[in-house]
């Protein structure tokens, strides 16, 4: 045992999104339950590589008594690991899951179909541009990417009159998101906003990109967050 630097995870605010993980080395922290964990003190260097990561910031660094860092063991740590999919690296969001379809029966009674209520393009957060005729006045949409694959009726529930975009935070960059959503709500008099997002840790991100932007925007807004389940129902 030593007195050294070593990480400190605050299981209040981590969401479990994993960003953290591919950003230690040394394959130190996992997700267990929900939360990242560190899986062993002797294999975190203290360095804190993963801090820049947590869009939550629940990753600093305490200097305490401690295990000593041992890089042997981080190397027999990842050699066991190599090849196959540890549980330390399987983020929430990528767990592969599979059920049965409930027939209701009255699919398509009539043979109608759906009608699409998207009214703008482009839709991706990435790309739109902040200050866009069809976001001005708007009731705005901001959607995870899987919400309308896992809801049906998103069009009819969530879409239909209202202005939309849409992005994953567990691919892309939050800043970004944050910077881009910070430019509509500043200028185009944003009605309401709705946060339609998966009930998965790492799309908590949407929440956190949307509540900082309309901090910085310094306007106040109706915001309403609607969670979907990776079954289709609104929680």
């Amino acid at each position: 045992m030593a007195i050294r630097k070593i990480i400190k995870i605050d299981e209040e605010k981590c969401n479990g999104c994993g960003k953290c993980l591919p950003a230690c080395a040394e394959g130190a922290i996992k997700i267990v339950n929900g939360k990242a964990k560190l899986i062993s003190e002797k294999y975190c260097d203290g360095l804190g590589a993963c801090i820049g990561k947590c869009p939550r910031g629940a990753i600093t660094i305490e200097e305490r008594e401690a295990e000593r860092f041992d890089e042997k063991a981080v190397e027999e740590h990842l050699a066991e690991n190599e090849g196959r999919e540890s549980e330390a690296w399987v983020c929430p969001s990528a767990v592969t899951m599979q059920w049965e379809k409930i027939k209701s029966g009255d699919e398509n009674i009539h043979g109608q179909e759906q009608k699409s209520e998207l009214s703008q393009w482009p839709v991706k957060l990435n790309i739109v541009h902040p200050t866009a005729g069809y976001f001005q006045g708007a009731d705005l949409v901001v959607a995870a990417d899987c919400a309308p694959v896992a809801y049906g009726n998103f069009h009819n529930d969530f879409l239909k009159g209202k202005s939309i975009v849409m992005g994953c935070p567990k691919f892309d960059d939050i800043k970004h998101y944050i910077k881009k959503l910070t430019e509509i709500f500043k200028h185009s008099g944003t009605k309401s906003i709705t946060i339609a997002r998966m009930e998965v840790p790492c799309c908590s991100g949407l929440t956190f990109a949307v509540e900082n932007a309309l901090k910085a925007s310094g306007k106040s807004i109706p915001l309403k967050e609607e969670i979907i389940t990776i079954k289709g129902k609104k929680e």
